[in-house]
């Protein structure tokens, strides 16, 4: 009977880390965390204000909404595919006590809404940027900040850069340009 319950258990837990990263996968990305000190460094370059809304597209495992609600005192909202993320990110909200300024969707970003956003973060490829910038577009209303991190979209030009974390901000609507008319602008 032991050893009944034990392999269930670690059925169950193989279950657990196959929805972590085939769901996430199968939208496009699987998760994956960005160090804490990148995060701090993004939403200071960002300017992430108290009472802001930020949108983390991808929430993982929810340490930027965490540290945008701790540190800068923001509202942020989570999108999430995985449900065992979703679920994680819930169970660590809870657990800190900041459940009233941190919120979870169960869902793909790429047909979320994001017009109550003031501050969208996003970490994924190049080639993820190019499919999400559209709905970007579409959703974000003038004067939203965008903070990128190891990617940037490929036909605008980003207001802030930080090369050393290469991390990209920009502001919507978004200039037409590339890193590389911004990095000319800056050597002149």
């Amino acid at each position: 009977m032991m050893i009944l319950l034990l392999y269930a258990f670690f059925l169950f837990l193989f279950l657990l880390g196959l929805l972590w990263i085939l769901v996430p996968a199968c939208f496009g990305l699987p998760s994956i965390p960005t160090k804490p000190n990148r995060i701090r460094k993004a939403l200071e370059l960002v300017n992430l204000q108290p009472e802001e809304v930020l949108f983390d597209l991808g929430a993982g495992d929810g340490r930027v909404l965490l540290i945008a609600a701790k540190e800068f005192g923001s509202r942020a909202v989570g999108i999430e595919v995985g449900p065992v993320q979703c679920a994680l990110i819930w169970l660590r909200v809870v657990a800190s006590g900041f459940g009233a300024r941190i919120k979870i969707r169960w869902g793909n970003y790429l047909k979320s809404s994001l017009n109550e956003a003031d501050v969208v973060f996003i970490y994924a490829t190049s080639r993820e940027l190019v499919k999400l910038a559209p709905h970007l577009q579409k959703q974000m209303r003038a004067g939203t900040r965008l903070v990128s991190i190891a990617a940037d979209f490929p036909v605008w030009e980003p207001s802030v850069f930080d090369e050393e974390s290469l991390i990209f901000v920009y502001e919507m609507p978004p200039r037409e340009g590339s890193l590389t008319t911004y990095l000319l602008k800056k050597a002149d």
